[in-house]
C-alpha cells in the first residue's frame, strides 16, 4: 500500500517536471499557454497595389516595382492577415521602403514576425565577353555594347558570356554561339522590366592603340588597370588590349599602332630599379620589342610604376638609374579615404601644354585636382625627389638635364610627377605620370560622394592620347 501511494506521487511529480519543461519550450516559440489557437498568417500585402510576394518558409514578403520607382513614401493598399490577428502597420499607413520592415502580427498570445521588402524589377547587362577573353565596353544610357577583337578572329561564330539582373531572362540566351558580322540585339526581360542592348562586334587587324598588360587577357589585369583598360576601349578609337606575350610574340598587327598605354598597378608599391626589376620581368623580357617601336616613332603612355621603362629602352641613354628616386604606395583593399580633393602642381611655364587643357577647375588654376572626398586611394606614387639632401637631382634643371625629360608636373615637395620625353630624331614621344592623385579605381566610396575632380583623370588621358597621336 505504502509503496503504491509512493509511486503515485512520484508519477505525479514528473508529470508535473515534463509540463514544466514544454512550457518553458514553447516559450521560445513565442506561445503562452494562454490562447495559443489563432494563426499568426500574412494571407496578402499591396503596397501602392503592387501585390507582395509571400514565402511562407522564410516568413518573407517581397514586392516587385518597376526599374525607377520611388520607395521613400509606399502606402499599405492592401492588408489581410488571418482571423483574429492584427499587425504593427494597418491599410492606409505610409511606410519608407527604402528598407526592409517587420510586420509583427499577433493573434491572442502568439505571433510571428515577417520580413517585407521591395525588389526593382531591374533588366540590366553588366557585363559581356567574347570567348572568356574580350570584354566589352557597355554604355547603360544608350543600351550599347561594344567589343574590339583582332582581326584573326572569326565573328561569325563567337561565344558570349554574360552577366545580367538577377531573376532575369535574356534573348538570345547565355553561351549561344553567335555570328556577330552584324549588330546583334539582346533583349532582357524582368518582371515589369525591359531592356534592349544592341552589341557590335569590331574586328581590329590593325589597331592605333594598344593597352598593355602581363594578363593574357583584360580581364587577368588587377582592378586599377582593367578600370583604365576599360576607358580606353570604350574612348580611344581602334584600340585593342595585348599582353606583353602578344608583343614578343609578333601576334599583333603593329603596322599602324600609334600608341603603347601601359599602367602598371602593384599592392605596396614598386620601390625603384631593382625592385622593378624583380617584379616586372615580363616587360624587360619585351624590351626591345618596345625599344624597337619607340625608335621608329611610336610614342608610349607611362602611368604609376610603368614610368620605370623609359629608364630601361634607352630613352635617358644608357643610365638605367634614371628610375623615379622616390616610390611607395598602399594595397587597394587598405585604400586610404580623401578627406577632399587631392592634387599636384602644373610646372612653371606648363599651363598651356596639351595635358592640362579642358580640366575641371578648383579654387588654384596652377592645381591639376584629381580625387574628391570620400574616394579610396592607393595613392600609388613613382617620383623623382629633388634636392642636395639625397636622390642625384640638385634642382629641377639637374633633372631634366640628366634623362632628357622635360617637367610637366610637380608635387607639393616640387617632386617631378609628370614629365614627358619629346618626339625627337624620328623617336616618338612619352607621356609619364607617376603622381599618387592619377588613380582610376576605388573600391568602395563613401556615403554622399559625388564624382567632380576625378573626371580629370580621364581627361588628361585624353589629352594624353590625342597628343601623342597627333591630334
Amino acid at each position: 500500500m505504502i509503496k503504491s501511494i509512493y509511486n503515485k506521487v512520484l508519477g505525479t511529480l514528473c508529470a508535473l517536471c515534463l509540463l514544466c519543461a514544454f512550457c518553458a519550450s514553447c516559450s521560445d516559440d513565442n506561445v503562452s499557454d494562454l490562447r495559443l489557437t489563432g494563426d499568426c498568417m500574412v494571407e496578402s500585402v499591396k503596397l501602392d497595389d503592387y501585390q507582395g510576394n509571400i514565402d511562407l518558409a522564410s516568413r518573407s514578403i517581397v514586392v516587385r516595382l518597376p526599374e525607377v520607382y520611388e520607395t521613400s513614401s509606399m502606402k499599405i493598399t492592401e492588408l489581410r492577415l488571418s482571423s483574429g490577428a492584427t499587425c504593427n502597420v494597418h491599410e492606409g499607413d505610409v511606410l519608407n521602403m527604402d528598407a526592409a520592415k517587420v510586420l509583427h502580427v499577433k493573434n491572442g498570445d502568439t505571433y510571428l514576425d515577417w520580413t517585407l521588402s521591395v525588389l526593382h524589377d531591374e533588366a540590366r547587362i553588366t557585363q559581356f565577353v567574347i570567348n572568356d577573353i574580350y570584354q566589352g565596353t557597355i554604355d547603360q544610357t544608350g543600351k550599347t555594347i561594344t567589343v574590339y577583337v583582332p582581326g584573326s578572329v572569326d565573328i561569325t561564330n563567337l561565344v558570349p558570356t554574360i552577366t545580367f539582373s538577377t531573376n532575369a531572362t535574356i534573348t538570345p540566351g547565355n553561351g549561344v554561339p553567335q555570328d556577330f558580322s552584324q549588330p546583334v540585339a539582346y533583349k532582357v526581360t524582368n518582371n515589369s522590366a525591359e531592356s534592349t542592348y544592341t552589341v557590335t562586334v569590331i574586328a581590329i587587324s590593325a589597331p592605333s592603340a594598344l593597352f598593355i598588360g602581363e594578363g593574357s587577357v583584360m580581364n587577368d589585369l588587377d582592378p586599377e588597370a582593367k578600370a583604365a583598360c576599360q576607358w580606353m576601349l570604350g574612348n580611344v578609337a581602334n584600340s585593342l588590349y595585348a599582353s606583353f606575350a602578344d608583343l614578343r610574340a609578333g601576334t599583333i598587327n603593329m603596322s599602324q599602332c600609334k600608341v603603347i598605354w601601359w599602367h602598371y598597378h602593384v599592392d605596396g608599391g614598386v620601390d625603384g630599379h631593382d625592385v622593378f626589376m624583380a617584379k616586372a620581368p615580363f616587360a624587360l623580357e619585351t624590351k626591345n620589342e618596345l625599344r624597337q617601336f619607340y625608335e621608329n616613332g611610336g610614342a608610349l603612355f607611362l602611368t604609376r610604376y610603368a614610368t620605370n621603362l623609359p629608364s630601361f629602352i634607352g630613352v635617358t641613354g644608357d643610365d638605367e638609374w634614371t628610375t623615379p628616386n622616390n616610390c611607395w604606395g598602399q594595397n587597394e583593399g587598405e585604400a586610404e579615404k580623401c578627406g577632399g580633393p587631392w592634387s599636384f602642381r602644373i610646372f612653371n611655364g606648363q599651363n598651356a601644354h596639351p595635358l592640362w587643357q579642358n580640366l575641371i577647375g578648383g579654387d588654384n588654376p596652377q592645381e591639376v585636382y584629381c580625387t574628391d572626398a570620400g574616394y579610396h586611394i592607393t595613392n600609388s606614387t613613382a617620383q623623382y625627389h629633388i634636392g642636395t639632401d639625397w636622390g642625384g637631382y640638385n634642382n629641377h634643371a639637374a633633372w631634366e638635364t640628366r634623362t632628357g625629360g622635360k617637367i610637366l608636373g610637380v608635387g607639393g615637395d616640387d617632386a617631378v610627377v609628370a614629365w614627358e620625353y619629346p618626339a625627337a630624331g624620328g623617336k616618338g614621344g612619352i607621356i609619364c605620370i607617376g603622381s599618387g592623385c592619377y588613380d582610376w579605381y576605388s573600391y568602395t566610396y563613401e556615403a554622399g560622394y559625388t564624382e567632380k575632380f576625378h573626371k580629370n583623370i580621364e581627361i588628361m588621358t585624353q589629352n594624353a592620347f590625342n597628343h601623342l597621336m597627333g591630334n
